[in-house]
């Protein structure tokens, strides 16, 4: 059904039935031109969903989709007091007649907008439009969803010097300017992990209670399992794309994880004989780096690689972990580590402040930092546990040691005695790992697995975080959710992935 005029045949509804899908048009009075409008309606259980386009962040491109109200509750507990609303978009599928249960997709963080990102896991989900509609609600907290945002205070956090070590008392004292803004809007208390879950639930129930194909990516596998356990009648298959096990604590492996990772994706350089000789061993020259830093940051100009105007900024210790970490996520980025490390030991600090400066917009425009507390200080904080493993990583204890500063601050939320308990389905439910994730690694998954009687893991060889878009994984997740067989899918394709081969000079591989 295209969006131009329509015949309105003398009514003012004319509507078409699809599958048990109200296909309604609303005809408006003509205006003064003598012209009539129409606003097509797509109706699915008690919702209508009207054209809409999706604004990308930092980008003039738009999506179009279907959008309807939908506002729930702040706290169920006082369906009287405040509701909240929330920006729910729908993809609408290339099919005349699409199946009755749709897929909903599941943003990471936590602090994702599922529609802010779903430009960017869009060509992965391609082939499910196919034959079925795309959900996509913003997780309470984030993007249009009654975002608990603080600009001010982020804004006075981005433009003080940065500290040199960590400092608790400067690192509360930005959670109470943080915490002063959101609550002029919200209570952080009900923004939890489950508060979302009983969101997606009061959803499935106003479309008319059809079955979701939930796709969690990250993050969102936690709040796709959760979903799984609180409503197993309402989930038909789950996708868990880098998988965050229900008994995880978050931040309790991410030392660990990550130098794991590092040295996995440096012993390619190491392997490679042009690497190798260009930059010998980047685990110690990373490690002789970041000492340096801690000694004396120094300070260097480099051309913002958005604007390419001049920019100033201090390269300290911490900026540089940062940097690795985010970038240890991509196969493509973490080629370029080995390089842009022995630039930096050498005294080249432009490229990896550069990278820096780029990685560090991205993530501050697509991850909503308050929101994230409200889930992390509910469901995690108290059971982080100091692990003498972390002593001597890249790391260290700078995550527990900063998130237990936020959460002093931070109100926290309820959470089921049941919440960090192995999730135990028959649901079909199909498992992605990349073999160098430095945050969920391959061992989350098999962990995972291991609790399911009808679960399948495939693991991306080569691949970081986020592997839904790997070679043929779109086809194959395509494939499971038609025909519910993970342990018979056929996976062999995955075997033409393999890892990007570490640059040796911003061209590229070759010398």
């Amino acid at each position: 059904m295209k969006r131009s005029t329509r015949v309105a045949l003398g009514l003012g509804v004319a509507a078409l039935i699809l599958g048990g899908q109200w296909l309604v048009e609303h005809i408006h009075e003509p205006g003064a031109t003598g012209s009539a409008s129409v606003v097509p309606v797509y109706r699915l259980g008690a919702l209508d969903f009207t054209p809409c386009d999706l604004k990308q962040p930092l980008s003039g491109e738009t999506t179009a989709a279907w959008c309807a109200p939908f506002r729930v509750p702040e706290n169920r507990a006082a369906p009287g007091g405040r509701r909240i609303a929330l920006r729910l978009a729908l993809i609408r599928s290339k099919a005349a007649q699409p199946a009755p249960d749709p897929v909903v997709f599941i943003a990471g963080g936590p602090g994702q907008s599922a529609i802010d990102s779903y430009p960017q896991v869009a060509p992965a989900l391609a082939p499910l439009l196919q034959h079925r509609n795309i959900i996509l609600l913003d997780q309470r907290g984030t993007g249009g969803s009654n975002a608990l945002a603080c600009p001010q205070a982020d804004k006075a956090a981005e433009a003080r010097a940065p500290s040199p070590g960590f400092d608790a008392a400067q690192v509360e004292a930005d959670t109470r300017a943080c915490l002063a803004e959101v609550e002029q809007k919200a209570d952080p208390r009900y923004y939890t992990t489950t508060d979302a879950v009983y969101d997606l639930i009061a959803l499935r129930k106003a479309l008319g209670d059809p079955r979701f194909d939930l796709i969690g990516v990250s993050y969102g596998t936690r709040v796709a399992q959760q979903v799984a356990l609180r409503d197993p009648a309402g989930v038909r298959s789950l996708v868990l794309d880098s998988v965050v096990p229900d008994t995880l604590v978050l931040g309790q492996d991410f030392a660990r994880n990550l130098d794991d990772a590092l040295k996995a994706d440096f012993a390619l350089c190491t392997g490679t004989p042009a690497c190798a000789k260009a930059f010998g061993d980047p685990w110690t020259a990373l490690l002789q780096l970041r000492d340096k830093l801690k000694a004396a940051p120094p300070t260097a100009s480099f051309p913002d690689p958005a604007t390419f105007a001049p920019t100033t900024r201090a390269l300290t210790a911490d900026r540089l972990v940062g940097t690795v970490r985010l970038f240890a996520y991509s196969p493509v980025t973490a080629a370029l580590l080995p390089l842009t490390i022995h630039a930096a030991l050498a005294g080249d600090y432009a490229p990896l402040l550069g990278q820096s400066a780029l990685i560090r917009r991205e993530v501050g425009g697509s991850i909503n930092g308050a929101m994230e507390l409200s889930v992390v200080c509910s469901e995690d904080a108290a059971l982080l546990r100091p692990d003498p493993r972390d002593t001597g990583t890249l790391l260290g204890a700078q995550f527990q040691q900063q998130l237990g500063a936020q959460c002093a601050v931070w109100p926290h939320g309820a959470m089921p005695a049941d919440f960090h308990a192995p999730l135990k389905t028959a649901t079909p439910v199909l498992i992605l790992e990349g073999q160098y994730d430095p945050v969920t690694p391959p061992r989350y998954g098999e962990a995972v697995l291991a609790d399911l009687s009808d679960g399948r893991l495939l693991i991306a060889r080569g691949q970081g975080h986020n592997v839904i878009g790997a070679g043929c994984m779109p086809r194959l997740v395509a494939r499971f959710v038609k025909d519910l067989k993970p342990k018979t899918l056929d996976a062999r394709c995955l075997d033409a992935l393999g890892p990007t081969p570490p640059f040796v000079n911003f061209s590229g591989a070759t010398p």
